[in-house]
């Protein structure tokens, strides 16, 4: 665990990555456009908690939310234990929605990683490492790189800027704190200071952590900003949640609405967000 003094200097680290938006006003608002639903699903590598083949039960599900853009975690393209399915292309198939995909490792003859999914054109694509030091290993004591997907999409309201990123559960917190800041540097370099932004994915952390509270200095909370339900955002098991471990986070736009969806189409159950656009 780190010394009181190391958090603080983790919380000002990340304040400082996030230091000119925090201050920034959009120049340009984007237009309102009727929102936007965006889910966060850790998918499990395609499998539900009792290992059952889950692609077409979690394209049912983002049809029946109405998802516009999607953010996933625990996606498998052509490995073993997935039958050489590419689940990326798969799911581009059953929804019909547009795709990018952002490899973490080789495995098992594939590739593992994060992806995304879009209703609307897909403008850019980059994927963003995420190094710690020392670096992560596997239980074979291979490397676990993890990464960022970031994309920019062309919604009909104007160009959101999305990342989407999956944080070791692995290790001490200080694993995941160099992960976020390294994440904060990013978008910090990437993204223009009064573009619309959404960052989620599965941090596994809890809100109460430094991670979370570091994060919500420069973005907003979207569960804290319009969550509702008895389920206070906790997201897994699915089976029965106790912990809010997938976030969304916002800026330069407006949350509407947010909700757990209960299913059982994966360990995780999706964070639900309807957001809008900023109006002047």
């Amino acid at each position: 665990m780190l010394s009181t003094g190391s958090s603080r200097a983790f919380l000002a680290l990340a304040t400082l990555a996030f230091a000119p938006a925090l201050a920034a006003t959009p120049a340009a608002a984007l237009q309102a456009s009727g929102g936007i639903t965006v889910i966060s699903y850790n998918i499990h590598a395609g499998k539900d908690a009792e290992q059952q083949p889950n692609l077409e039960r979690v394209a049912a599900v983002l049809d029946t939310l109405g998802a516009d853009i999607v953010l996933l975690q625990e996606v498998d393209r052509r490995t073993a234990r997935s039958g050489g399915e590419d689940q990326v292309a798969t799911l581009e198939r059953l929804t019909g929605m547009r795709a990018a995909f952002a490899k973490s490792l080789d495995f098992q003859g594939g590739e593992y990683g994060i992806a995304a999914l879009s209703r609307w054109p897909i403008e850019s694509v980059r994927v963003l490492p995420l190094p710690t030091e020392p670096p992560l290993k596997r239980s074979n004591g291979s490397e676990d790189p993890l990464v960022a997907l970031y994309i920019v999409v062309a919604t009909p309201a104007g160009r959101v800027h999305v990342l989407n990123t999956h944080l070791t559960a692995e290790g001490p917190g200080t694993n995941r704190k160099q992960q976020l800041v390294g994440l904060l540097a990013h978008v910090r370099r990437l993204v223009p200071p009064d573009a619309p932004l959404i960052l989620g994915g599965d941090f596994n952390a809890r809100p109460d952590s430094d991670e979370i509270a570091a994060t919500t200095l420069a973005l907003e909370d979207a569960w804290a900003a319009c969550g509702a339900g008895a389920d206070a955002g906790n997201t897994f098991p699915a089976h029965a949640p106790d912990r809010r471990i997938d976030y969304i986070f916002l800026r330069g736009l407006r949350c509407d609405a947010a909700r757990v969806h209960a299913t059982l189409a994966s360990d995780h159950r999706p964070l639900v967000v309807r957001l809008r656009a900023l109006v002047p």
